[in-house]
């Protein structure tokens, strides 16, 4: 594979089809270096990519469709957050690690509230690094020892997206939902067009990581959409 500084930001290379197919995204080349390294004495994962920066990791997995985006949380262009963000709406095929140097709380609650499957110290062990990219690519939520004690919560669960992610306006879209509203009946209870609707729900399965509506309306019924008293609740008939 090339050396990532063999282009401006990204390169990728073929991987292999019944192997966890990774994309590292570091603007370290040691650090990419060392963790492709790292990953490569396995027999069942496989580097398929390398980013230097968020724009630059974005677009290579919209090119690849990694299964694990192995992403820095602090990258020169963006935070790795935003990349993860970013990724659950646009590719729901790939689960995103957050590599992070910082215990801090609340960079840990703004990643998970992202959608991310893990949170991961540099300092972890490479077999728990292995372990972790094993275990997101199962569907598991990962995080490092040196937090899990305090997100005990999340590890319970396998799928950290709450209604804490969505915007007003995708909570009142799934709150109709869980009524049993149609996308046709849900616009003209809000008084927007079906299209409008529709590109709501797409971002709604994207940020909840969920693949049908089935899905949604048990989320609907088991969340609490959180509206708050100086919100206007969704018009009903």
């Amino acid at each position: 594979m090339s050396n990532v500084s063999d282009s401006p930001a990204a390169t990728a290379c073929d991987g292999t089809a019944d192997r966890v197919r990774v994309l590292i995204v570091d603007d370290h080349e040691v650090q990419r270096v060392g963790m492709r390294q790292v990953l490569e004495t396995t027999d069942d994962i496989v580097v398929v990519g390398e980013a230097a920066d968020g724009n630059a990791a974005v677009a290579l997995a919209a090119k690849i469709h990694p299964d694990i985006a192995l992403v820095d949380i602090r990258l020169p262009d963006r935070s790795g957050i935003d990349v993860a963000r970013e990724l659950a709406v646009h590719d729901r095929s790939t689960r995103v690690l957050i590599l992070s140097a910082y215990d801090d709380d609340g960079l840990v609650r703004g990643a998970l509230e992202a959608g991310v499957s893990g949170y991961l110290l540099k300092t972890l062990p490479r077999r728990d690094l292995i372990g972790a990219i094993r275990a997101a690519r199962q569907g598991e939520t990962v995080l490092d020892p040196a937090v899990a004690e305090r997100w005990e919560y999340v590890s319970r669960s396998p799928n950290v997206a709450t209604s804490n992610v969505l915007t007003f306006r995708e909570r009142q879209i799934v709150a109709l939902v869980g009524e049993g509203l149609a996308n046709k009946a849900i616009a003209a209870h809000l008084e927007l067009s079906v299209r409008t609707v529709e590109g709501h729900m797409n971002h709604i399965f994207a940020k909840l990581r969920l693949e049908a509506r089935t899905e949604l309306v048990r989320f609907a019924l088991t969340n609490d959409p959180s509206f708050s008293e100086s919100e206007p609740h969704p018009r009903r008939s």
